[in-house]
Formats: structure tokens, sequence, C-alpha cells
């Protein structure tokens, strides 16, 4: 194997087992969930979210039923018990808001909310009340077909590797500048609904807030209430595919040209 190839397929490898495969097989699983029509969910979703979900951050407000003995969430029991259910995909960034009124026993490291390409995960009900709280809509509001089409662009993303891989087409280079570019990409879309939600806000809420940019980086201050927001382990895997396949471009820009000389 030449190394640009090398290189596209241990970015094509982070690609397809930490976004591509949990976002494809476990996707709609949430939404199903939440219609009551867990029946149309695939045998091999509950087994993929299962596998996924070990170790993740499970809410304090999780049934205690619905977790196995390592305290690792089942899809079944999580949707027998109407417990929250998140995406299985990698999180890619975090918020954790701290308030009075949440205990530090409870939660030590305020309320959670892990953002993914195709969903968000963590204490996504106790965020939105807290958010309905000053007037700001629910977080489903922000990047709704965004969040719908994320699982088949991925795919799509999976498929142009392998092409890149396999043939010498340079225009499958420019397709390859957008796998460089993901952390950036999310990281612009993250922004944008950050401010579209500071500065959408509403009268019903019970405490009336400015409009604002709330905190992308770092720790922040809303109304009584303090923010932090952190990258997480999706965005770290984000920034290892993106070097690694700037590596494949250029490996494989020097070897069209050693091939043409």
């Amino acid at each position: 194997m030449k190394k640009y190839q090398v290189y596209a397929l241990i970015a094509l490898a982070i690609l397809l087992y930490w976004f591509v495969v949990p976002a494809v097989l476990t996707h709609d699983v949430n939404y199903l969930a939440k219609q009551g029509k867990a029946d149309k969910i695939p045998p091999i979703a509950y087994k993929v979210w299962d596998y996924y979900m070990k170790g993740r951050y499970v809410s304090p407000n999780t049934p205690p039923e619905a977790l196995d003995k390592n305290k690792n969430p089942i899809l079944k029991k999580m949707i027998e018990y109407n417990a929250e259910i998140g995406v299985a995909s990698a999180p890619i960034w975090y918020v954790a808001l701290e308030a009075p009124n949440y205990p530090k026993d409870a939660f030590p490291e305020g309320i959670p909310v892990y953002y993914h390409f195709d969903g968000f995960s963590g204490d996504v009900h106790e965020m939105n009340t807290i958010n309905h709280f000053i007037g700001m809509d629910p977080m489903e509001r922000g990047a709704p077909y965004l969040r719908m089409i994320a699982p088949y662009v991925l795919v799509l993303l999976a498929f142009a590797y392998v092409l890149f891989i396999l043939y010498d087409w340079k225009w499958l280079n420019l397709i390859m500048w957008i796998a460089v570019a993901l952390p950036l990409i999310f990281l612009g879309f993250y922004a944008y609904w950050l401010y579209w939600f500071g500065h959408h806000m509403h009268d019903w809420g019970a405490f009336k807030i400015k409009p604002f940019m709330p905190t992308v980086f770092g720790d922040g201050k809303v109304a009584q209430f303090t923010t932090h927001s952190y990258p997480t382990i999706g965005f770290w895997l984000l920034l290892a595919i993106s070097l690694f396949t700037l590596l494949a471009i250029i490996s494989k820009n020097n070897y069209l040209k050693q091939k043409e000389a």
C-alpha cells in the first residue's frame, strides 16, 4: 500500500467506527421511541446503541431499572421506562450548566448536554427546562435539517474516502478537503446556532435577559447560571481525521507528481 492509502484508511476507520456506523444504524431511534413506535426500531439498532452507550454519561434522572449492573443504559429498558435517550455517535462538544437549584451531589459538574452531528445526549430535558425559564427555545430547534441529513452526509464522505483510496482522480482531493475542515465546519455551525438561540429570546421566560452570545469555548455566565463549554472526545477524533486526511492529500499529490514525471 502507498502512504496516502494508509493515511486515508486510518481516517476512514475513525470516521466509520465513531460516527458513520452508530449514526446510520441507530438513525431515528430517539424519534421512534418518543412517538411510541419502538416496534419499528430494527433489532440491530438495539445492539449498536447499547454497545456505543457503554461508559457514557448517565443522567441522575434515569430510572435505575433502565440500567445494567455496570450502570450502562439499555435501549429496550430506556424506552420501557420512558427515560431520556441520546444519540449513539461520538459526542463532539459539551455544555455544562451550574444552577443554584441543582444540588452538587447529584450534578457535580453541572447539568451536561453533549452535541453530536446527528443529535444530542445528556440532560437535554433539564437543559430545555432552564432554557424555557430564561425565554430560550428548546435545543431541538437548533439545526433540525442538518441533524436529519448528517448520517447520509457521513456515508457519502466515507464513500469518497473509498474512491480516494482506489482511484487517482485529482478531483477527489478537493472533496477530501471537506474532511480536513470537519472540526471547523462543526464549530461554525455550533457558534451560529448558539448566536441564534441567544438572539431569539421569548417573552414567556420568567427571568428576562437581553439578547446575548452564549459562550462557545470556556466558562461563561447567564443570569444566575454558570456555563462551561468545551470539546469532548468526538472533537479530538475529528482533529485526528483532519490530520490524517491532510497527510493523505499531501502524500497523494507527491505520488501523482512522481507518477507523471
